[in-house]
């Protein structure tokens, strides 16, 4: 029996104890299928919580004796739980903390465009409103028509889906939890692009007024970071 299953026996058993270390080393996980959902009307911690309590409910029902993988078994029963509180709180919206920290993003963003006399770069923001380079790019992505995951681009009709999988199902998430965590091992800026440009939609032209460079060089960013995610998940 290997530690998880041990560990799930053990709580099925009532072990709370078990129940934390769980949680604990499989946050990566919980984390993962939250992301999902993120900028549909709740908070992130609110999220995770619901996530957690998926998470929970799989270790109480997964059976020992299937044979199949725990993760496999608990992704679709987090991200259900999930489902389920959105669908019943109908919350399909940005949420008001996100409309606010954008609210505050662009009267800074008009400050500093008289300030400094040009188009003011994610880092200068973030040192006026002490609001963090990825939660601007957020936030103004959140209040922004986005393109989607699944929408290609480039010359060759790319989309980042394809690096994850051909399948809708939610074993998406098991090779999207693999692709985050080759993101992180992208170069700072890499990584950003990444980041903004399929994970919140953004276009190049976008990035390039973020980031304070030329759309060129986000192309070449991009590209380039591209053929390293392709190197790093083979």
């Amino acid at each position: 029996m290997s530690r998880v299953e041990d560990l799930i026996a053990q709580c099925q058993a009532g072990d709370m104890q078990a129940k934390e270390t769980l949680i604990l080393e499989n946050n990566g996980l919980i984390w993962s299928v939250t992301k999902r959902f993120l900028g549909r009307g709740a908070e992130a911690e609110d999220m995770y919580q619901l996530a957690c309590l998926g998470f929970l409910k799989a270790v109480d029902g997964f059976d020992l004796n299937y044979g199949t993988q725990f993760s496999t078994y608990a992704v679709p029963k987090i991200a259900g739980e999930i489902r389920r509180f959105l669908r019943d709180d109908g919350a399909v919206k940005v949420s008001r903390t996100i409309k606010e920290r954008a609210a505050v993003i662009k009267a800074a963003r008009n400050h500093l465009v008289n300030t400094l006399e040009h188009e003011p770069t994610v880092n200068e923001i973030s040192e006026y409103t002490g609001i963090s380079s990825e939660d601007i790019a957020i936030a103004e992505s959140a209040c922004f028509n986005v393109e989607s995951i699944q929408e290609a681009t480039g010359e060759d009709g790319f989309t980042l889906e394809n690096i994850l999988t051909d399948t809708k199902s939610e074993e998406m998430i098991l090779e999207q939890f693999a692709l985050n965590q080759a993101i992180e091992r992208l170069s700072k800026r890499e990584s950003m692009v990444i980041k903004l440009r399929y994970f919140h939609g953004l276009t190049q032209q976008r990035i390039a007024i973020i980031l304070g460079v030329s759309q060129v060089q986000v192309s070449r960013i991009e590209k380039k970071a591209l053929e390293r995610l392709r190197e790093l998940l083979l």
